[in-house]
């Protein structure tokens, strides 16, 4: 038996020579399931990203799946990409071991957690305060920096990186300090700034966007008391659940949001094209 994929659509262009198509998957013919391939908005066309990928029930178990991917894959080289991606719910173990068997590794994650109602008390001698406007420009310009980075240390290029850095603070930060429904506090230790919160308060579940600590205060437990704050004031939104994205290798991270009663959602596999 032929697993292929076969186009429900023309292929579709966007600016800047992004592409986008949605294809059946068939067996001899018959169609088993739809997958949708698609290049990446903020890292540019040269990355590919399957946005989704459906096999019928009947058919799980067969290798249509793998075969499908292989095929994407195929037809994102074709497109000139270099690299494709795949978001894996967490949970779903098949697809999950499927990607990784392919040689797709995990390069990072989605994590939330729902709060029960209990305001966290900060430890004594620690609090946050609005950030000022002198302090949000450098503020700015280092998380762009930062952020660009941590890209460019998991493999992406650094056109791309500095990109998705640059669109990322454009979407969430299009007024700055007044952006609408947008947390950025200060945290201080007995008067003095150690560190700093960025905190999404649109809806369910807020979203953590940046938590960093002065390097020269770090294994302190800064970090935790910003996400207990940032866990705080999602509650005084009115919101019952809060989630974040973390690097996979950033195993101090994961570590403390685990420790916190955070849980995997999604996690972000991704695949060189050679």
């Amino acid at each position: 038996m032929t697993t292929t994929l076969r186009p429900t659509e023309p292929l579709q262009h966007s600016a800047g020579g992004g592409r986008s198509r949605h294809y059946q998957v068939c067996v001899n013919s018959r169609g088993v399931g739809t997958l949708h391939l698609a290049t990446h908005p903020d890292f540019g066309p040269k990355a590919a990203v399957i946005r989704e990928l459906h096999i019928a029930e009947p058919d799980r178990g067969r290798g249509r799946g793998a075969v499908a991917v292989l095929a994407a894959e195929e037809v994102a080289r074709g497109w000139g990409c270099t690299g494709i991606q795949a978001v894996v719910p967490a949970g779903a173990g098949r697809a999950l071991g499927l990607a990784t068997a392919l040689g797709y590794t995990e390069r990072g994650r989605g994590m939330d957690k729902p709060l029960d109602g209990e305001r966290p008390v900060l430890p004594q001698g620690s609090g946050t305060r609005p950030m000022t406007r002198d302090e949000y420009g450098p503020w700015y310009e280092q998380r762009k920096l930062d952020c660009a980075r941590s890209w460019m240390a998991r493999g992406v290029g650094e056109a791309e990186a500095w990109a998705k850095s640059e669109a990322d603070h454009t979407r969430f930060l299009p007024r700055g300090l007044d952006t609408e429904d947008t947390l950025l506090a200060v945290l201080e230790q007995t008067g003095e700034p150690v560190g700093s919160l960025w905190l999404k308060l649109a809806d369910t579940p807020a979203f953590v966007l940046g938590v960093e600590v002065d390097e020269e205060r770090r294994g302190r437990g800064h970090g935790r008391t910003l996400m207990l704050a940032a866990e705080g004031a999602a509650l005084d939104a009115g919101l019952d659940r809060i989630g974040l994205h973390v690097a996979a290798d950033n195993t101090t991270a994961v570590r403390l949001y685990e420790s916190l009663g955070y849980r995997p959602t999604v996690h972000d596999m991704y695949k060189q094209l050679l």
